[in-house]
């Protein structure tokens, strides 16, 4: 089964994020998209990108907001989860299309897909940065300075003390293209001035195009097959350059699964999984669970300490009623620790 690719659109508040998703969403000529938008500040975006395409193409259930934070900053808690769900769906959509907040630093996103859980169905198809044409030429990194500011301090999970100038660089040289909108607002000299600037601080073969309201030409923004996720390298952030390439550390992760015996209850499992959480920095576990005297399958989701367990389903009658958990972290995990401590909620039938 074929990868289904992903475009990652960021970009300042106001720049234009939004009115170029409803220019591709009205241009998609029946190929259908699945939205994960994460903007803030942005209030009844999906009333409005909704209504520029028709059922066939984007249908409500096609859109996920994410609201808990920038989606960067929480990649375990909400993105994972979200995208399981969305390819765990029956009718898979032929292309997802992810809107960062407007601050967020792109790299983390991008890293995810290198999570066991996803890395096998999705690739990043391009990194696309939308800039404001016109605020730049002005000596601005956005149209309005002001509501980015109310944006950032709305979300805590942010650094409220970098410059916008360097949130900027990072999301250029993030970037498989860049979209230079608004260009309609903007003499010609001014323009090649700020295309340069921008040149400046993005890598060797980065795409660059114009772009007016947000009219860009899908098949300039759309099937790039780059596959980002792969091609890591020139991509760090300035905290990552200033670190040493601190932030790497999350390029490569480990998973193993494993099967108990039957164990003794509902609260001694999920008190065990906590606690080997907690232990052995476990990143993610989930899987399911038989327990004594039960006819339903618990089903069991953990993020860092958090674990999360409800019936989800009766056995079916052929079915094997056993424990079966995945585990989910930082290259390497210690197999044979963990195992022994997840071991410890089981007992061998006499």
């Amino acid at each position: 089964m074929s990868k289904i690719p992903v475009t990652v659109i960021t970009g300042f508040l106001g720049s234009g994020k939004t009115t170029l998703i409803r220019h591709l969403l009205g241009h998609a000529k029946g190929k259908r998209i699945a939205l994960i938008i994460n903007e803030f500040g942005d209030l009844g975006v999906d009333k409005e990108v909704l209504a520029a395409c028709g059922e066939e193409t984007c249908r409500e259930e096609d859109m996920i907001e994410l609201s808990n934070g920038c989606i960067c900053c929480t990649v375990a808690e909400d993105f994972i989860p979200t995208m399981e769900t969305l390819l765990g769906r029956a009718e898979r959509p032929d292309h997802i299309i992810i809107e960062t907040s407007g601050l967020a630093l792109p790299q983390p996103l991008i890293r995810a897909f290198n999570w066991p859980e996803i890395k096998a169905q999705v690739t990043v198809d391009a990194v696309v940065t939308v800039v404001d044409a016109a605020a730049l030429s002005e000596g601005r990194f956005a149209a309005d300075e002001a509501a980015v500011a109310r944006q950032r301090a709305a979300d805590e999970m942010l650094d409220h003390t970098t410059p916008l100038g360097e949130l900027l660089k990072d999301q250029l040289v993030a970037a498989d293209l860049v979209i230079v909108n608004k260009t309609d607002l903007v003499g010609e000299a001014a323009l090649a001035d700020v295309e340069q600037r921008l040149r400046a601080e993005m890598r060797p073969g980065t795409g660059m195009i114009r772009a007016s309201n947000g009219h860009v030409d899908l098949a300039a923004l759309l099937g790039l097959g780059l596959a980002a996720e792969d091609h890591l390298d020139g991509r760090d952030s300035a905290h990552e350059l200033e670190h040493g390439g601190e932030g790497h550390e999350h390029d490569d992760f480990d998973s193993f699964s494993l099967r108990l015996p039957q164990v003794q209850s509902r609260d001694e499992l999920l008190g065990v999984i906590e606690q080997t959480i907690r232990a052995h920095d476990v990143l993610r576990l989930k899987g399911w669970a038989a327990l004594p005297g039960s006819d339903a399958r618990l089903a069991i989701q953990a993020v860092g300490p958090r674990v999360d367990a409800w019936f989800d389903r009766p056995w079916k009658p052929d079915e094997v009623r056993e424990t079966a958990l995945v585990v989910i972290g930082e290259s390497p995990l210690d197999h044979a620790a963990i195992s022994q401590s997840l071991m410890r909620a089981s007992r061998i039938a006499a």
